[in-house]
């Protein structure tokens, strides 16, 4: 599942290939799960046409491109979106279920493009959980007006984050996948996080001692700007990390540590019990069933 790092590698991508050029030719999918067109595909893809690529914007984990008018086209990656431009490489997170090998444009193509120098991108998604919208202001209505600070580009203080865990009865696994909390973090970031800063996934984010809160903030901002730094090409992730060794719930262990999986949040969650601290509430043991 696409996160903040691989929205965006594909938002730099976009800001370095596109920026400056006008969309020639624009196609949208009949697809109203997907794409969410009130005006119809017709209108949505005349919108498109001879308007100017501006800036490619994120926040969380929506994309959008500001062109030289309004509307803007806004893209939510859900579970599989991803962005693909021909002949320009563009990460391949993990589990991407659209290979780069594929015919072009890939049949699950679901926003294609055309530049006025002939570049082509495209916007795909297979499982069908993204969505592709128009707004003429895509930060003042939802669900980007709902996001909390985006955890790179606005990160919380340290004392503004100590305060925001104290007044959270809740998991703090489930509290950091809270995309109105901090935007941004899915599911293998916040098993990251954790495993990093020793804390279980369980304990309730009030309890946390202000040693665990500040190892916790220390720990998003270094795996968050690490992952961008290296264009969330996950072959570049520190080989210590939990990432490398979390997916498919099968037994492992990283750094010689036994891995086990519960749920957390709603999520499957990777961690090591020996590591994480066990100071976590009983009332949230029913997330673990």
């Amino acid at each position: 599942m696409p996160e903040l790092p691989e929205v965006e590698a594909a938002r730099r991508a976009l800001q370095a290939h596109c920026v400056g050029r006008r969309i020639a030719r624009c196609a949208v999918v009949d697809d109203a799960k997907v794409v969410v067109a009130a005006a119809g595909r017709a209108a949505f893809e005349r919108a498109m046409v001879g308007r100017t690529i501006v800036a490619a914007r994120r926040k969380g984990k929506n994309l959008w491109l500001q062109l030289d008018a309004p509307p803007f086209p806004s893209f939510q990656f859900g579970m599989a979106g991803a962005i693909y431009i021909k002949g320009v490489p563009v990460t391949n997170y993990k589990r991407s279920v659209v290979g780069s090998e594929e015919e072009w444009t890939s049949k699950y193509s679901k926003f294609f493009a055309e530049l006025d120098d002939g570049l082509e991108f495209s916007f795909t998604d297979k499982r069908r959980f993204a969505r592709v919208r128009l707004f003429d202001d895509p930060e003042t209505v939802p669900p980007i007006s709902e996001l909390g600070p985006d955890a790179l580009f606005e990160p919380m203080s340290v004392d503004n984050f100590l305060d925001s865990l104290g007044r959270k009865k809740i998991g703090i696994k489930a509290l950091l996948l809270d995309q109105s909390f901090i935007s941004g973090i899915g599911n293998w970031i916040a098993d990251e996080v954790l495993y990093q800063s020793r804390i279980h996934p369980l304990q309730i984010a009030s309890s946390l001692s202000r040693e665990s809160c500040e190892a916790l903030h220390q720990s998003i901002q270094e795996v968050v700007k690490y992952a961008v730094e290296v264009d969330a090409d996950l072959e570049r992730f520190p080989k210590e990390w939990l990432f490398h060794h979390r997916w498919g719930k099968k037994p492992g262990k990283v750094n010689g540590k036994k891995i086990e999986f519960i749920t957390a949040g709603g999520r499957t969650t990777a961690y090591v019990p020996q590591f994480a601290k066990t100071d976590w509430s009983p009332i949230q043991q029913n997330d673990s069933r």
